[in-house]
Parts: structure tokens; sequence; C-alpha cells
């Protein structure tokens, strides 16, 4: 019997308490590292039980900052799809004309004033 045999048997023993083999005893009984890990399985499996039935009482102003927080990042999400989201791509695109006519122009100039044979300013 092998230590990751016996660990995936423990899980239903200790949950459900299914009866293991005789082999899986024995190997638990000596093997240290078996051992420790049906306890710590053990021990998970009574934390996990203690959850269920406790009741925490949440801190006074914790509905109150939970609430803020909510609102804060709702906002912080407005202002982020404004920015990132059509007018955006209408500022960009605005932009990107501006460029092109500036550039166009320029290229123009310079064409004309070099027919002309006009110095070009640098």
């Amino acid at each position: 019997m092998q230590c990751d045999d016996v660990a995936k048997l423990l899980p239903a023993a200790v949950e459900h308490g299914a009866a293991v083999e005789l082999s899986v005893q024995r190997h638990i009984e000596s093997c240290l590292r078996c051992q420790a890990e049906l306890a710590r399985y053990r021990r998970m499996l009574r934390g996990l039980q203690m959850l269920r039935t406790r009741y925490l009482e949440p801190s006074p102003g914790l509905l109150a900052q939970t609430l803020a927080a909510i609102e804060e990042a709702g906002e912080r999400q407005a202002v982020h799809s404004i920015l990132s989201g059509r007018r955006l791509a209408y500022a960009g695109a605005i932009g990107g004309a501006a460029v092109a006519a500036t550039a166009a122009t320029a290229a123009m100039l310079v064409h004309r004033s070099r027919r002309r044979g006009l110095p070009v300013a640098s």
C-alpha cells in the first residue's frame, strides 16, 4: 500500500465513516505521513463544521463602507467607460483626421514651393 493510495481513501473514510480495508488501517498505523494527513483532514473537517454553526456579527460600519466602495468603484467605471468608449474613438478619429489634413497641407505647400523654385522653410 502506498501513501498516495491511502490519501485518496481518507476523505471518504473521515467524512462518511466508510470502513477502510485492514491493509489501509495497518498502513496508517505504521506511516507517520499518513497519520499526519489523517489528522490534518480531521482538523479541516472540524473547522468546516464549526463554520456552519458559527454566526459572525458584522461590524457597525461595514454596510456603509461596502456601499461607499461600490459607489466609488461604479463612478470610476463610468468615467473609464466614457473615456474608453465611443467618445474616445471619436476623439481619436478627429485627431487622426487633423494630423492627416496637416500633413497633406504641408506636403502640398512643399510641392508648390518646389515647382515655383522657392526655398522651403526648415
